[in-house]
């Protein structure tokens, strides 16, 4: 029997408010479909649902960035060494998560497709499905990782780092490895709130957890109040800690009943061969996508490691404020697979497709606010991290080239999360191939190596990058190909 919640945070107010589809529509029915909304549903209801979805995503992926800025900062405390040494761990950590991040993406979809059809029960089997394998996969990797952390980060290092810094990449991964099953199980409950529509639930464990690891990295790395001075060993040990608070938080959340998604472990973790066959069919090639971003990034990376300490460390720093921007995007790019999955659930693609379009809309409008704070504020921005001035004047001109792809970049990332939650995950790894996997690393090694352009061959491939990506993932979006993709159910 489907399980009742004993409260529901998200109403979808404009699929609510229309009859389910029969899912058979022609090209021309979609086409003249697309050009207005259907009768009784308005563009402030949509945009309301939008907003309704992706604001808490916004609060939450806003507020972890900020945190990660902050120790960012506080590491920066302690010199350039500290960041580069912090630097050289994200992308080991990224790769290593990409195995349980790719499940997570078909959770995400299958969720949202099960609440969109009406199936509460459904999308709990769901969720316990991929938690019971990221569970096996993460406690795997987690050795793994900690066993290899000494052979990742001197490879990450390229030759162009101290030994100073590599011990400290080493130490700090090695902590992180400890936390990783915290952190993965976290992100797998996140995921399948985020298809459900719940974001509010976890902006708020997400949120307490922000504030634990910024309150004690402010003791432990520096050494207040009577705590000992670790350094960036207290750095590592402080975001493990802030992750162990939301694993607790999320899992209350879940076990509660107090949502759509109700965790219950009477009714078992047994694999279930069509659950997993729907996750791993969206799940895989975004696996694959993912890898083949991380082995792009870290070529990349290793061509801007080999410029030296100060170089890698300024990189660090706009990276760091960069991924700020990503926040906005991905916040919206939440309510797009959320929204287009119950749309596709509901048979409704002309809703899919009026929710994808006016989310993309607001999310440029952001983008361009921030991208104009980043042109006239990049150098006060960079100058938060650090006090020398090589490090300032070279961040600032790049904070200025990176308010330019802004508006690009936030389309990119909401038409692809449109585009996973109908299950296109095939698109999107295509293009990440093409792009990150080949078109980055080859255009890095032009611009910095044989053109020697330093650092700032770095951004323009970055930029170059980031407006080829958008333009394959909108003529893929644009196309329509992704209203019609055969074997995923609610």
């Amino acid at each position: 029997m489907a399980d009742k919640p004993k409260k529901t945070r998200i109403r979808v107010m404009a699929l609510d408010s229309i009859p389910a589809g029969e899912g058979e529509f022609n090209a021309d029915t979609i086409k003249e479909q697309k050009k207005t909304l259907p009768e009784g549903v308005t563009s402030k209801m949509v945009y309301g649902d939008v907003l309704d979805i992706a604001w808490p995503s916004f609060v939450e992926l806003f507020l972890t960035q900020v945190a990660a800025m902050v120790n960012m900062m506080m590491v920066g405390g302690l010199g350039a060494s500290a960041i580069a040494a912090v630097g050289l761990t994200t992308q080991p950590r990224f790769l290593l998560m990409t195995f349980f991040m790719a499940l997570n993406v078909g959770s995400t979809a299958m969720v949202a497709r099960s609440k969109g059809a009406g199936n509460q029960e459904r999308a709990n089997l769901f969720m316990r499905q991929v938690l019971m394998i990221n569970f096996g996969l993460t406690l795997l990797v987690s050795v793994a990782g900690y066993a290899t952390a000494g052979h990742m980060i001197r490879f990450m290092a390229a030759g162009g780092q101290t030994e100073e810094t590599i011990i400290g990449g080493i130490i700090y991964l090695r902590i992180q490895m400890l936390g990783f099953l915290f952190f993965a199980i976290t992100a797998t409950i996140t995921a399948a709130l985020r298809g459900a529509g719940e974001t509010r639930v976890a902006m708020v464990y997400n949120l307490v957890a922000n504030v634990v690891n910024v309150f004690t990295g402010f003791l432990i790395i520096y050494g207040r109040f009577g705590f000992p001075r670790l350094e960036l060993v207290g750095a590592s040990i402080a975001l493990v800690f802030g992750q162990f608070v939301a694993f607790v938080l999320a899992m209350w959340s879940v076990m509660s009943g107090r949502y759509y998604l109700h965790l219950r472990f009477k009714d078992g973790f047994m694999p279930n061969k069509d659950a997993i066959t729907q996750v791993v069919r969206i799940g895989f090639p975004s696996m694959l996508e993912q890898l083949a971003m991380r082995v792009g990034m870290i070529i990349f990376n290793l061509f801007i490691a080999g410029l030296g300490t100060v170089a890698f460390a300024t990189h660090q720093i706009t990276m760091n404020i960069q991924a700020m921007s990503f926040m906005t995007g991905q916040a919206f790019a939440v309510s797009g697979t959320s929204l287009v999955g119950q749309s596709l659930g509901r048979k409704r693609l002309d809703m899919a497709h009026h929710y994808a379009s006016k989310t993309r809309r607001i999310g440029m409008c952001v983008a361009i606010l921030m991208g104009i704070t980043f042109f006239f504020f990049g150098r006060q921005i960079v100058g938060l991290y650090t006090y020398e001035a090589e490090i300032i004047a070279m961040g600032g001109g790049i904070m200025m080239m990176m308010a330019f792809i802004l508006p690009f970049q936030n389309s990119q990332f909401i038409l692809a999360g449109a585009l996973r939650g109908a299950g296109d995950t095939k698109a999107t790894a295509v293009i990440v191939f093409i792009t990150v996997l080949f078109m980055r690393p080859i255009m890095g090694f032009i611009t910095i190596n044989a053109f020697e352009l330093g650092l700032w061959g770095a951004w323009i491939t970055i930029a170059c990058d980031q407006l080829v990506r958008t333009g394959l993932v909108m003529l893929r979006f644009y196309s329509g190909k992704w209203m019609s993709i055969k074997g995923i159910t609610g």
